[in-house]
């Protein structure tokens, strides 16, 4: 299963809807202010421009669901045409002075494989902890058999639960304890799931995958899409008790073929370097090297802001 720092930066490959570019940014800054929770995270937006243009920009906020404390996010995204011009330093710096005053004794970051971000990284205090691997499936290729439901157990949508998903943060709470990642999952109450993972606005519950047995939810893999043929795989996961019978590749499978259904063409996924059952098991679908990225870490107060950390927007 992918981490939930993963889930995040595969979510990039997802961009705005058909609906138009405008509505699109309107819609998500809406998405970005309800579910801040500012008061928690103490998140703020910071906005490059550069000869009267926006350049570049960078969101900084406290993590939110661990529970241990001084850990921050805060990677900086610059526009090519504007790279080299010192605007990742002074997103990167902004950043991370918010983070210090607000009690962030560790920030942590993205990088992708463009030249130059891992030594302008590593050249100005960050230093590399692990690796990610962003996947792609072909989907107009033909689409994994569907499998056979096994005795009690049932599909369903997203939106089948969506009254009522509350059994769905229980998988992901479960399940995202276990996952590698930067710290323990363990502080995301079902308030903030609902803000930041279930109504986030490009998740599409139609395409999500859910698997109960005998009637209780067990398994589920959150789908998003951006209305322009794109699919993400965000979130597969199953109970512990559960684990070891197929499920996660039942809900997936589901929500692959409803993507193809839907005329998406490419799906996305994305999983811990470290990870091999998922990484396997992903490949076993079919899914294929797409891109790498790299998490990185900054201990406030030691070495200096660059653009390592810039990302392609």
């Amino acid at each position: 299963m992918a981490s939930r720092s993963r889930k995040r930066g595969v979510l990039s490959h997802v961009r705005s809807r058909p609906t138009g570019a405008a509505t699109s940014r309107a819609r998500w800054a809406r998405w970005e202010v309800s579910a801040a929770s500012a008061a928690a995270q103490c998140r703020r937006l910071f906005v490059a421009e550069r000869d009267g243009r926006v350049a570049g920009a960078v969101r900084a906020s406290l993590l939110h669901d661990s529970s241990v404390g001084g850990r921050a996010e805060a990677t900086p995204h610059v526009h090519p045409d504007h790279r080299g011009h010192g605007v990742g330093h002074a997103l990167a710096a902004a950043a991370e002075k918010h983070l210090a005053a607000v009690g962030a004794t560790h920030v942590y970051a993205w990088t992708n494989d463009e030249p130059g971000t891992h030594p302008f990284a590593e050249r100005h205090g960050y230093r590399r902890s692990r690796a990610g691997r962003v996947l792609r499936l072909d989907l107009t290729a033909a689409a994994p058999p569907l499998l056979p439901l096994p005795t009690g157990v049932r599909l369903h949508t997203g939106r089948d639960l969506d009254a009522d998903p509350q059994s769905l943060y229980v998988v992901e709470t479960e399940a995202g304890a276990d996952e590698p990642s930067d710290g323990p999952a363990d502080a995301t109450t079902y308030e903030d799931w609902l803000r930041r993972t279930w109504e986030r606005p490009f998740t599409d519950l139609d395409l999500t995958s859910v698997v109960s047995l005998d009637g209780e939810v067990v398994s589920f893999t959150l789908a998003a899409t951006d209305g322009r043929g794109r699919h993400v795989s965000a979130m597969p996961g199953t109970r512990r008790a559960f684990r070891g019978r197929g499920l996660a590749r039942l809900a997936k499978t589901a929500s692959l073929h409803r993507a193809r259904d839907a005329d998406c063409t490419d799906a996305f996924t994305g999983n811990d370097a470290a990870n091999a059952p998922m990484l396997a098991i992903s490949q076993a679908f079919g899914y294929r090297p797409f891109s790498n990225e790299w998490r990185y870490v900054h201990e406030l107060g030691r070495g200096s802001h660059g653009e390592a950390c810039c990302r392609r927007p």
